[in-house]
């Protein structure tokens, strides 16, 4: 990966490019050769196998570091290049597009789908397999069983095979490179997927580091343990014994009130072992997503496994909250989700987190299955003025009245709400020229508490009781 490097991002292009062109010389090669032998005309070659592949023996560009890291046979190698054709070179494929004149139609042994704009030929699993196999029924059928079973290149969500209709072969559905890959095997970068419909997930990122997130001594030392599990698993799991009686991935589970460094926890794990943190709110998945729970959350989990991502699920407990009866078809299926769910997480073989504000609503039998569960309790008043001195220490000026000491000891407030004040704070003491004073403070913490319909004197009485 070039880490935004541009120089290396155009060298990543050359070198992928060089090696695509010889990849579809070859691919080329054996379709005009499949399409000789089919229709009895005369070839250079008695068979595809014999057609050279490219060499990609310490192959520098990305494309090459698959094919050699996958350990891509022939055969993957060709279904890999057939299915990237349409996205750099479609015309390649429009040998396939030849009619057969006694019946004035396409030769049904070719497969091929047509696009809704797309106007090239867009390959399927039949094309991958008359290409490979041509008419010999024995190879066909032990090809199909590695393209639909076996390969890689599906096992690692490369390609995919897409859904032909109920009773239609399976492998009249297009073949289909997602989109990571369309990406990573032309400019050698993966792409950062955006939340949509179809993808119920977004990346979150922080710029702080682990000084800035205050919370207890022994809430960090359990954080430590998860970040400790990332970067030494993978070792871990190669010891025989150990194997046995590990199972690969870690599953956490962080509660607590609003605004407590649970999201800021998850996403300097992400930053400080390198990986993306993605993170799906899972509120948002019942009340708008209710009954598609499997199909939104596949691909998410299917991407995540092959791109090591750490999964973050937020509001928790608005799906795995205590189980509700089968009293009607829809809690039978809401349950039937939630199960699905539950079996994803523990299959998953990376690092999964939920998050919740109340924990006693999540199952019991749910909460079993996790590695660590961690409180991330509202902060003490030492802590919420070490919050407070940590925010406002900036480039900005502070008017002398300003004592956090004192709000810290007045007002039970977390982290993220103490964000939103200094927002409000900074906003006003720029519009109107002067240095930050107590005032503002007060009327930002009026508006924060003000979402929740109480008052500062609320707020005042409910800490003095508390502490």
């Amino acid at each position: 990966m070039s880490d935004g490097n541009p120089v290396e991002e155009v060298l990543n292009i050359i070198a992928n490019s060089a090696l695509i062109q010889r990849e579809l010389d070859w691919l080329e090669a054996v379709i005009s050769t499949r399409m000789s032998l089919y229709f009895g005309t005369e070839t250079e070659y008695s068979s595809v196998e014999e057609i050279p592949l490219p060499d990609i023996n310490d192959d520098p560009s990305p494309y090459g570091r698959l094919i050699n890291d996958q350990n891509l046979d022939a055969v993957e190698r060709l279904i890999l290049i057939l299915t990237l054709t349409p996205h750099i070179r479609p015309q390649l494929l429009d040998y396939f597009f030849v009619r057969n004149t006694a019946y004035d139609r396409g030769f049904t042994e070719f497969g091929g789908v047509k696009g809704k704009n797309h106007n090239g030929f867009l390959p399927t699993g039949e094309t991958a397999l008359f290409l490979l196999a041509g008419d010999d029924i024995q190879r066909r059928i032990r090809l199909q069983t590695l393209l639909l079973h076996e390969s890689v290149l599906l096992k690692k969500n490369i390609i995919r095979l897409g859904v032909a209709d109920a009773e239609e072969p399976a492998l009249s559905g297009p073949l289909l490179l997602t989109p990571d890959y369309v990406a990573y095997l032309t400019t050698g970068e993966f792409s950062k997927p955006n939340f949509s419909p179809d993808f119920p997930a977004s990346l979150v990122s922080t710029t702080m580091d682990w000084e800035d997130l205050v919370i207890e001594y022994h809430v960090m030392s359990e954080v430590m343990e998860i970040k400790s599990w990332i970067e030494q698993s993978d070792e871990l799991m190669k010891n025989a014994h150990l194997k046995k009686y590990l199972k690969p991935g870690y599953r956490a589970m962080f509660y607590g009130p609003p605004g407590t460094g649970k999201t800021l926890t998850a996403s300097l794990l992400g930053r400080s072992t390198g990986m993306d943190v993605y993170k799906i709110d899972l509120s948002m998945m019942v009340s708008k997503y209710i009954g598609e729970t499997e199909k939104n959350l596949g691909r998410v989990f299917d991407v995540a496994q092959s791109r090591k991502w750490i999964l973050f699920f937020d509001e928790a407990d608005a799906l795995f909250g205590k189980r509700s009866e089968s009293n009607s078809s829809n809690d039978r299926h809401a349950n039937q989700e939630v199960a699905y769910l539950l079996q994803r997480i523990e299959d998953f073989p990376g690092i999964v987190i939920l998050a919740t504000n109340l924990k006693d609503n999540i199952d019991d039998a749910f909460a079993r299955r996790f590695q660590s569960i961690i409180h991330f309790p509202a902060p003490n008043a030492s802590k919420r003025a070490q919050l407070w001195k940590q925010a406002f220490n900036g480039s900005y000026e502070l008017a002398t009245d300003v004592d956090f000491d004192a709000l810290a000891e007045k007002y039970s407030i977390a982290g993220g709400a103490i964000i939103n004040v200094l927002r409000y704070c900074v906003l006003s003491a720029a519009q109107n020229h002067r240095p930050i004073r107590q005032d503002d403070i007060l009327t930002g913490l009026k508006k924060e508490f003000h979402k929740e319909g109480k008052t500062l004197e609320d707020i005042a009485k409910s800490t003095n009781r508390r502490y």
